[in-house]
Formats: structure tokens, C-alpha cells, sequence
């Protein structure tokens, strides 16, 4: 196989020298391995001029054959990497977000196949795509294009406002969009818009955007740390955990707007039946699922 990719990269440009560079090898080398080739199939493939080479009758004949062979190649390669591929499963997640039972359950259910967790960057928008996970638990919006992604939903969660808990609105049973006029929230230039206008509550029915929080932070605990300075406010998902271990923290439900989607983030086409048993194995207690 190696020695027909050879051939096709002289083929494309006919030319030993420019094709070795192409390659990464050295011109003689490639010039003995097309000697082999040619000698294997008892023709001649290329004519050498001092312009560089030319496709023989055979090899003009062998060209489309030898395109043919390296795709099917390729194409057994991926076939036999996704079959090996079903012997392990990996599920992703982020933040705060605990996927354990639903882990175990799946384990229970195939005790041959390797099942791992990766816990990832919120951020991460080529895990799926690079196979470093075979699905991901994150919350909807997703802070990168999902265009080539499946999304299901597990459950939703409302969400609240967290601040200093000597804020203005801290005392408050609940807030509305309106409450929050001047009140600053983080921006953030790496995600897709529709993940930092759900985060921010934009645009808002006044059509007045919300003041920007001071840039500079670099992680989701610098961002409790402008909050408990007082220098902006956030809005999260209800579940999420992590500002109740901030003592000078406290968080109030904000009434009238969407909540989180939770989903199971998968690749579009991919059909591996692991994903459908995770998903049943999904708790139906989990917050805001039925019956919940």
C-alpha cells in the first residue's frame, strides 16, 4: 500500500523530486520503491524526461485503479477502528455536572466493554470530533457550533442569580429581567453569540444590553471572585454547585426566562447503541425531569 501512494503522489506531480519533498522522503529512496513497484507488476509506469516524468500507457491505467485501492483501504482502516472502537465508550463532562449513576448503570449493563469518563474545559469544541469522548453530558447552550452534533436532552434546570450576599437583591424570594438593570456580567469573546446572549439575558426587552463585568478573569472561580467583589453579578444554571462553597455567596431564582438544557452531546451520525443505552440508564429523578 505504501508503494501505491507512492505512485499517486508522482502521478499528481510528475515530477520525482517535487513528489519527495511532498512526501518527506529522500528522491533516490522514492525513485527505488517506484522501481519496485513497477518491477511487482511487470510494467512500467512512468517514462523519466529531463522535464520530469510521464504516465506510461500502464501507468495511466493503473492511476484510477490505484486511487480506488487507497480509499478502500482507508475506508477498512475506519471500518476497523470503529468496530474496535465499540469495545470502549467514553463520556465526557463539564463543570460541576455528575454523570456516576448513569456510568455505573451502563457498566452493569456491558461488563465487556471498557466504559471511561473524561472530565473536559467547558470550552472543549473538539473532543467529540477527535474521538477523545464518544459522548458528552454538558448544558445547552453549548459555548461552540453543534452543527455536526446530536443533541438530547436529559433534564432542565432553572436558573438564578448569584451575588455578594450583602447585595441589593440578595434578600429578594426572586428576581425578573428587570431587576437587573446595571447590574454587569461577564462576557465571553471565545463562544459562539447564542451562548453569551443566553448567559448575559440579551437582548433584553428594554434593548438595552447589560454592562460588561471587568475583563481580565481567566477562569469560572476569577468570576465568583468579581462576584463576591461586587463587581458583577452571574447567572447560572440552579445546579450548579460550585458558588454554595463560597460562604460571602448566595443565589436567587430569576422568574420569566428559560431555563438549562442538560443534553447528551453526541456525534450526528454516529449510531454506536451505547449512546441510546446511556441515555435510558439516565436517572428519571435528575432535576427537572419527570417526576422530579
Amino acid at each position: 500500500m505504501r508503494l501505491v501512494g507512492y505512485f499517486t503522489v508522482v502521478a499528481e506531480h510528475a515530477n520525482f523530486g517535487r513528489a519527495a519533498t511532498a512526501l518527506h522522503v529522500a528522491q533516490p529512496s522514492l525513485s527505488r520503491q517506484i522501481q519496485r513497484l513497477e518491477e511487482h507488476l511487470g510494467v512500467r509506469l512512468f517514462d523519466r524526461t529531463p522535464q520530469g516524468s510521464r504516465l506510461t500507457e500502464a501507468g495511466r491505467a493503473f492511476l484510477p485503479q490505484a486511487q480506488a485501492l487507497l480509499r478502500a483501504a482507508r475506508q477498512a482502516e475506519l471500518t476497523a477502528r470503529d468496530a474496535g472502537a465499540s469495545r470502549e465508550f467514553t463520556v465526557g463532562y463539564v463543570e460541576d455536572l455528575v454523570i456516576t449513576h448513569a456510568v455505573r448503570r451502563l457498566r452493569e449493563r456491558h461488563p465487556a466493554v471498557r466504559i471511561r469518563t473524561r472530565h473536559l474545559d467547558w470550552n472543549d469544541a473538539h473532543a467529540l470530533a477527535d474521538r477523545r469522548v464518544d459522548a458528552l453530558v454538558a448544558r445547552s447552550p453549548l459555548p461552540f457550533p453543534a452543527d455536526r452534533l446530536r443533541l438530547t436532552e436529559l433534564h432542565t434546570e432553572p436558573r438564578v442569580l448569584v451575588v455578594p450576599k450583602d447585595h441589593r437583591l440578595a434578600a429578594r424570594e426572586s428576581v425578573t429581567i428587570d431587576d437587573l438593570g446595571g447590574e454587569p456580567l461577564p462576557e465571553c469573546q471565545d463562544a459562539v453569540p447564542g451562548w453569551s446572549g443566553f448567559a448575559r439575558l440579551e437582548p433584553r426587552p428594554d434593548g438595552v444590553p447589560a454592562p460588561s463585568a471587568p475583563a481580565g478573569y481567566e477562569s469560572f472561580e476569577d468570576k465568583l471572585d468579581l462576584v463576591a467583589e461586587a463587581r458583577s453579578v452571574l447567572i447560572l444554571a440552579a445546579g450548579d454547585r460550585r458558588p454554595r462553597l463560597r460562604p460571602d455567596l448566595t443565589t436567587v431564582p430569576i422568574e420569566g426566562i428559560d431555563p438549562v438544557r442538560v443534553v447528551l452531546a453526541t456525534r450526528a451520525a454516529d449510531a454506536n447503541p451505547l449512546i441510546s443505552d446511556f441515555l435510558d440508564a439516565w436517572p428519571s429523578n435528575a432535576p427537572g425531569s419527570p417526576g422530579h
